[in-house]
């Protein structure tokens, strides 16, 4: 995985720097960056092609305790419990992928060009499909 940080940096570092689809601090540093995205309650992955990093991915509980069978993923394009509601690409997709906005954050993100836009929580059981055998 260490061979893996520079690339994941310069996709995080070029997602987060935009300041437009993600929470995080546009200017956060690379120690942070890195710190959150290998926190040791996540599983990270990345996309390859030919050697060469194309995306990436975390994996983690949301909750500990009762809760903690709810998933919380981050991809460096999408992240289900905070949507941003102009990131229209990631919403698409996440519908697609059969998740429904459940819950919408008025105003809880600052757009750097649209002002107070609100966030989605997007959600999707797996209850059923574990019976049938589906995932996601």
């Amino acid at each position: 995985m260490d061979a893996d940080h520079d690339a994941i940096w310069e996709i995080f570092h070029e997602v987060v720097e935009a300041g437009d689809t993600y929470p995080f601090d546009p200017q956060i540093s690379r120690e942070d960056g890195l710190a959150y995205w290998f926190q040791s309650s996540a599983h990270t992955y990345v996309a390859e092609q030919n050697d060469h990093v194309l995306g990436a991915y975390i994996l983690r509980p949301n909750w500990s305790g009762p809760a903690g069978h709810v998933a919380n993923a981050a991809f460096m394009v999408v992240q289900f419990n905070f949507v941003v509601s102009t990131n229209e690409s990631a919403v698409r997709l996440l519908q697609r992928l059969g998740l429904e906005i459940v819950g919408t954050l008025p105003g809880a993100f600052r757009h750097p060009t649209k002002e107070y836009v609100d966030v989605y929580i997007m959600f999707r059981s797996l209850m059923d499909d574990r019976a049938a055998g589906a995932s996601l």
